[in-house]
């Protein structure tokens, strides 16, 4: 009858192993990693967080830019038809906001054939922004545009 004194041992076994896992210290929540920077041009940022996006001064970005943020705070006409359309944020970068408050607007990009990867993206009222992102890169990172720089 050595079978039913191994069933009983996996059984214990089985039991102190459950019982231990339930007793377990929770891991630490991590905080969120630095932003860091990855050679290119201001938006070649990587970010871990909405709340970790750097900051960058529009002067520093393409005269482009600040082609489009003219055409924004006017109202358009905008060249390309997805103008001015709803930014939806499926990648999360951004600070999440109803569905609704981003819009994104082309930064041409000289020489290209089409739209390009580069966009600056409107938080609130679509002429007057609360806040402005840019990315160089198609939506794999941003930075928040500070205006007034």
């Amino acid at each position: 009858m050595r079978t039913p004194s191994r069933i009983l041992a996996l059984l214990t076994t089985l039991l102190f192993g459950l019982t231990a896992t339930s007793y377990a210290v929770p891991a630490q929540a991590s905080s969120p990693s630095p932003t860091s920077y990855v050679a290119g041009s201001p938006a070649s940022y990587v970010v871990s967080s909405a709340a970790a996006l750097p900051s960058c001064d529009l002067s520093s970005l393409p005269p482009e830019a600040s082609d489009t943020l003219d055409l924004i705070h006017s109202g358009g006409p905008f060249p390309y038809d997805q103008d001015g359309t709803v930014f939806q944020n499926r990648e999360g970068l951004l600070p999440s906001e109803p569905s609704g408050y981003y819009h994104e607007y082309t930064v041409k990009t000289p020489g290209s054939p089409d739209r390009g990867a580069r966009r600056l993206v409107g938080g609130g009222p679509t002429t007057n922004p609360e806040y402005l992102y840019y990315t160089d890169d198609h939506y794999a990172s941003f930075c928040e545009v500070d205006e007034s720089a």
